[in-house]
């Protein structure tokens, strides 16, 4: 009994033995991570306590990636070679085209990020395609042989679009709408159509263009919801959406 009970308490002091090794060498690391020698110019050792140095992981950014599209043919002989544009391409086209037609290139691009998220390659199952969503009967009108090119797809969506704004005197969302759904639905509402599609389309379009950074030009429109802050004579503040 007596040499069990020796034999026992000779394990708990090795144990206790090799907890307190750990212990030591586990702070000794950890202080060393935390303390930081310090010599000045002349000869003094200082130490400080210093957080362990932080290393910086670089990650590449993310390549933006061009859109390509192969080369096709027709019977019609319409045909189309290879081209590979990225996405400064597509904004050039923007501005080209807004320029020659006398558009706000920054409401081409909310059309365009509405329609398809800059997707050239984009198709709705009404048949549009393109960047700007155009129905093959649309983009033929206006010279575009072959929507998923971009910069037909891009000219004659925005021939299409200023045509809209001037049959409706300007009128913003009544254009938007003709260009979602179609002009006899406009006309046949005398508005916006009560369709879910066609209202979150305008709206989505408009928060778009109107957001801060858009580039919009100024005053080429204005938003009918923004809310607007007025004084009147006596000093008084008011702020209305009309």
């Amino acid at each position: 009994m007596m040499r069990r009970t020796a034999i026992t308490a000779g394990l708990i002091r090795a144990t206790l033995a090799l907890c307190a090794i750990f212990s030591a060498s586990f702070f000794a690391q950890c202080a060393s991570g935390q303390i930081e020698k310090v010599v000045d110019d002349a000869g003094r050792q200082f130490f400080v306590n210093a957080e362990a140095p932080v290393t910086a992981k670089l990650t590449a950014s993310k390549p933006r990636t061009n859109i390509y599209l192969p080369a096709e043919s027709s019977f019609t002989g319409r045909n189309r070679p290879a081209m590979e544009i990225g996405r400064d391409g597509v904004e050039k086209l923007v501005r080209e085209a807004a320029d020659r037609h006398r558009m706000d290139p920054a409401l081409v691009r909310a059309v365009i990020e509405t329609e398809s998220n800059w997707n050239p390659k984009a198709y709705s199952r009404k048949g549009a395609g393109g960047l700007m969503q155009l129905i093959p009967t649309t983009a033929q009108r206006y010279g575009a042989y072959d929507v998923f090119n971009p910069q037909q797809n891009i000219d004659a969506g925005v021939k299409h679009l200023k045509r809209l704004l001037e049959r409706y005197n300007g009128n913003l969302d009544l254009a938007l709408a003709a260009y979602n759904a179609g002009e006899g639905a406009v006309d046949r509402a005398h508005g916006i159509p009560a369709y879910r599609e066609t209202r979150n389309y305008v709206q989505r379009v408009q928060d778009a263009y109107f957001r801060p950074g858009s580039g919009r030009l100024a005053d080429a429109f204005i938003n009918p919801r923004a809310i607007h802050r007025d004084v009147t004579p006596d000093g008084r503040i008011i702020f209305t959406n009309e």
